[in-house]
């Protein structure tokens, strides 16, 4: 895995390959994003970076130490999950890493373990890695992976450098599902829909995204302010549970990005396949209108988020797309 193969994170990869070139990686990382978003792949390319016995800040995937871990077989990495029949990391998988931890390393310059994911640690377990982190054995490299680092305990957030990570862009996306063999139409389909998450996209439906996304662009086509039961019927049609609502919004982000992509002639647009309904959706409005509408649903979405009810938030919005001319 070299850092070449993580697409959407340019600023983190630099970052990385800048302290491995000084020679001041840290002992404990904390990556947080969404599953998905590249957060494990990063931390395998820098694992195989500090490894490479040939280049200095990325990995030359030719060497032993790069061929093993490309392998998977690498004696001197460690990768602690919740075992199978279990929920949360346990104390004693915990120990035994730190006992691991301790040994020298057969191979490599260091040892270095990934915790994945950590806030699936229990209580007992993540006190009884505070020292770890704060004073590694052996120089050790900790990597701790997290959806939500608010999840984990303060203590065990301060001993690490915490790196954020984005969710992928759609574009990011498509190219990764693309090149991971996923045909261009389906890839096109479910990258606005994935939440930035490589994992999620793998799992979502085709035709059924398909079949929602031809009814979301019926019914807002269909908008009118003086046809007042559009809206609400558009609502009623589309609304559901927090999660359909949130999918929904995804799909209307994507909708109006692509229509202010092409009002503004900057490059392809996602919604390929669709493309006709997004040049409608373009030439209905101003390019500022649309940008405006774009910012409309993006608040509309956090505020689902948050907790609003879905209905009365969609009812809200499809009021002002119908509004907006």
């Amino acid at each position: 895995m070299a850092f070449a193969d993580i697409l959407g994170h340019d600023r983190i990869v630099e970052v990385l390959r800048r302290s491995l070139r000084n020679g001041k990686t840290a002992h404990s990382y904390l990556f947080e994003g969404v599953s998905g978003c590249g957060r494990k792949k990063t931390a395998l390319a820098l694992i195989q970076a500090l490894f490479c016995t040939v280049l200095p800040d990325d990995a030359c995937g030719e060497c032993p130490s790069c061929r093993k871990i490309a392998g998977g077989n690498h004696p001197d990495i460690h990768l602690i999950a919740p075992l199978p029949d279990k929920r949360d990391i346990s104390i004693e998988q915990l120990r035994e890493l730190q006992h691991d931890l301790a040994l020298r390393p057969y191979e490599a310059p260091r040892k270095a373990c990934i915790i994945d994911p950590a806030e699936r640690m229990s209580v007992s377990a993540a006190n009884s890695l505070l020292k770890t982190l704060e004073e590694p054995p052996g120089n050790a490299l900790i990597i701790l992976l997290t959806e939500n680092a608010g999840m984990l305990l303060s203590t065990v957030r301060s001993r690490c450098q915490v790196i954020r990570f984005a969710p992928l862009s759609p574009e990011h996306m498509l190219l990764l599902l693309e090149k991971g063999g996923m045909a261009s139409e389906a890839a096109a389909l479910v990258a606005p829909m994935s939440g930035g998450s490589l994992q999620r996209a793998m799992e979502l439906d085709n035709e059924a995204l398909t079949s929602r996304r031809e009814a979301v662009l019926s019914r807002v086509s269909q908008l009118n302010i003086n046809q007042i039961a559009t809206v609400f019927d558009a609502s009623e049609e589309l609304s559901g549970n927090r999660d359909a609502t949130l999918e929904l919004l995804d799909m209307l982000l994507s909708f109006f990005r692509d229509a202010v992509h092409l009002g503004a002639g900057t490059g392809d647009i996602v919604n390929r396949t669709v493309r006709p309904a997004i040049e409608s959706i373009a030439a209905k409005r101003s390019l500022p209108r649309n940008l405006e509408l774009l910012e409309r649903i993006y608040d509309t979405r956090r505020a689902v988020q948050r907790n609003a009810n879905p209905k009365l938030a969609l009812d809200n919005l499809f009021m002002t797309i119908a509004a907006v001319r």
